[in-house]
């Protein structure tokens, strides 16, 4: 099954400048909504798993320390 856009920031806790963060477990996952070929995993505060170049990796980390204690939890209402 292939998500859409849409479907993928609906289901995203946090999402920052394009770029959705969802919860998975002890991992977020990381993808560019206007590049959906650019993806990442967070695990402890670090990337784990990417396909980012060097400078969106380093985007992406800031954005997501920078506002982690703002993750919606999972049964946040979408308005």
């Amino acid at each position: 099954m292939q998500l859409s856009v849409k479907d993928i920031a609906d289901h995203a806790n946090m999402i920052i400048n394009g770029y959705a963060y969802t919860k998975d477990g002890d991992y977020i996952r990381v993808l560019n909504l206007n590049c959906l070929n650019n993806a990442a995993v967070i695990y402890k505060d670090e990337i784990v798993e990417t396909n980012m170049d060097d400078i969106e990796i380093q985007i992406v980390l800031d954005y997501y320390n920078k506002n982690k204690e703002f993750m919606e939890e999972a049964d946040a209402e979408v308005l």
